[in-house]
Order: C-alpha cells, then sequence, then structure tokens
C-alpha cells in the first residue's frame, strides 16, 4: 500500500497561487519602499544615538560607581548607593523643590502673559506687525544675553531701570539679585518665554471659526461671556502644549540662574541642573552627580510621557473611558 504526499498548497487553484505569490511580491516592494523612505533619516538617528544615548548610558555607569576626582584610586563599584544618597540629600529635596517653583511659577506667569498679548494681537490696530515683532524678540535673544542683561542692566542696584522705575514708590535701592534671587531668575525666564506662550495661542485664536463668535453675538452674548465659554475652552488644548513644552524646556534652565545668581546666596536660588553642575565640577563628585541626573531624567521622561499622552488624546479628540 503506497502514500501519496502532496504539497500544503496542493489544494490552491492556479489564480489563488497566482495571487499569493503577487502578495508576496507586494509585501516585499511595500518592505524596500518602507526602507527607502527612512533611509534618509538614519544619519540624523544615528547622530542622536551617539549624542544622546551613549552618553546617558555612561551617565548610568557611573552612577554605580564610588569616584570622586580629588581623590585618586577613590573609584569602586557601590551598586544603587548614590541613589540612596541622593534621596537622603536635604539639598537635594530642596534644590527640587527650587526647581518645581521656577518652572510652574514661570509656565503659569507666562501663559497668562502671553494670553493677553494673544488677545491683543488677535485684533487689528494701526502698527499690529510692528508689535507683533516687537513681542517676539525677547524669545529671539540668547538666553545668557538675556539672563546678563538682566542682572547689569535691570536688576543693577545702582544703575538698573527696576529700581530707577520704582524709586517713587520707594525701592529704588533694592538688591533684587541678592534680597530675591529665585523671584530675579522667574522675571528674567517670564521676559524669556512669554512670546513662546503668546505665538501658540495666537495660533489657537486664528484657528477658531469665527462664524461661532458671531452666533455668540447675534445670541446677545457678553464678550467675557464669549471668552468663557468659546474661546477659553477652543484654547484649552494650545494652553496645556505650551505648558507641557515650556516646563520640559525650563528643566534644563542653567544659563539664567548661572548668569544672574551662582545658584546663590547658598542653594537658595539653585536648580536640579545647577546642583548637577556644581556637585560635578566644584565638587567634583562624579558618582553623585551622575546618579542626580539619572534621577533627574527619568523623572523628566515620566512626567513629559504622561503629560504629552494628555494633550495628544485632546487633539485627537478622543476621550479614553473611564
Amino acid at each position: 500500500m503506497s502514500t501519496t504526499t502532496s504539497s500544503p498548497h496542493a489544494h490552491l487553484s492556479v489564480a489563488d497561487r497566482v495571487a499569493n505569490a503577487q502578495k508576496r511580491r507586494d509585501q516585499a516592494i511595500s518592505r524596500a519602499e518602507g526602507w527607502r523612505r527612512r533611509g534618509p533619516l538614519l544619519p540624523a538617528l544615528i547622530f542622536m544615538i551617539v549624542v544622546t544615548q551613549i552618553p546617558f548610558v555612561f551617565t548610568i555607569y557611573y552612577s554605580t560607581q564610588s569616584w570622586n576626582l580629588v581623590r585618586p584610586g577613590s573609584r569602586q563599584f557601590v551598586g544603587l548607593q548614590n541613589y540612596a544618597s541622593v534621596f537622603a540629600d536635604s539639598q537635594f529635596r530642596g534644590v527640587a523643590l527650587n526647581t518645581i517653583l521656577i518652572i510652574v511659577g514661570t509656565v503659569l506667569i507666562s501663559v497668562v502673559l502671553g494670553l493677553l498679548l494673544a488677545l491683543l494681537l488677535d485684533r487689528a490696530f494701526l502698527g499690529r506687525g510692528i508689535v507683533r515683532t516687537l513681542l517676539i524678540t525677547p524669545f529671539l535673544v540668547t538666553p545668557v544675553a538675556g539672563a546678563l542683561l538682566w542682572k547689569t542692566t535691570m536688576f543693577d542696584p545702582v544703575f538698573g531701570i527696576v529700581n530707577f522705575v520704582l524709586a517713587p514708590f520707594g525701592a529704588g535701592e533694592t538688591d533684587w539679585v541678592s534680597s530675591y534671587p529665585i523671584a530675579a531668575v522667574m522675571i528674567a525666564l517670564i521676559w524669556q518665554w512669554t512670546p513662546f506662550m503668546m505665538l501658540l495661542i495666537l495660533a489657537g485664536l486664528q484657528s477658531m471659526p469665527r462664524d461661532i463668535l458671531e452666533a455668540g453675538r447675534v445670541d446677545g452674548a457678553s464678550a467675557f461671556a464669549q471668552f468663557r465659554e468659546l474661546t477659553l475652552p477652543h484654547l484649552r488644548r494650545f494652553i496645556e502644549l505650551g505648558a507641557v513644552l515650556g516646563a520640559i524646556y525650563l528643566v534644563n534652565t542653567f544659563d539664567a540662574i548661572y548668569m544672574i545668581t551662582q545658584g546663590g546666596p547658598g542653594t537658595a536660588s539653585a536648580n536640579l541642573p545647577f546642583y548637577i553642575y556644581q556637585r560635578a565640577f566644584l565638587g567634583f563628585d562624579i558618582g553623585q552627580a551622575a546618579a542626580m541626573g539619572v534621577v533627574v531624567v527619568v523623572g523628566t521622561i515620566i512626567v513629559a510621557t504622561v503629560a504629552l499622552r494628555m494633550i495628544f488624546t485632546s487633539f485627537s479628540g478622543k476621550e479614553e473611558a473611564a
């Protein structure tokens, strides 16, 4: 008795075999086309990995070492001990609170001022283009130059413009940098970031359908009621996006603090990047500084991912089920 072994495709018709072959060819072409489209992006991807990811891997490695540059031969593996020391460091917690205060205060005030300026520029008036250009200028100034400008020209206790303007109110001899270091840094950052918020919110205002506002006016709604019920809900996504992007960038603020206050007095105005700089390049404690850097990066990624996910969900119009 003989046994006949048939091909698994023996039962397919000629038309089915041709269709399967065509499908495989289409898939191969699709994969090749995908690689051709991704090809131009590969150099940028490789550059990003070399510049950002490889140093971060080395930072993680250094965070497991006890290594102080002023003590030769002190380098040794300590595991997670540096991370435990970071969370037990009271100065680190204080600097973290400074960072949150600077970010939240700067973002909130910048958003409010940006909203007011955007509402102003959304109206037609003589010289609007010139006013818009002047309002955008602070965002185009190099951060180091802007911080130096505020320290030497605005906040100088003797020749500063701020004291000159406030002299009639009895504040003409105030040393703002020494007396109110965090406020001085925040004012410089607000001056820099308000134009960014203004442009983003202005784009949202100009994307709003005018027939909705016209319908509100026809129904007898006041200007404030239109703003509260129509304009503000439309701008919510743009405001949230500006707040998240501003917070992500402000986490890395170093130049304003270095140029205006040097983190002082003590660490009263230091934020996390400046404190890490002090530990790495003034205290020469590479292991502790690397552990702080890893903690800051991981925390920033977690917060930014959650916030951006919420914003993208809002922009797509898809609400997650409760």
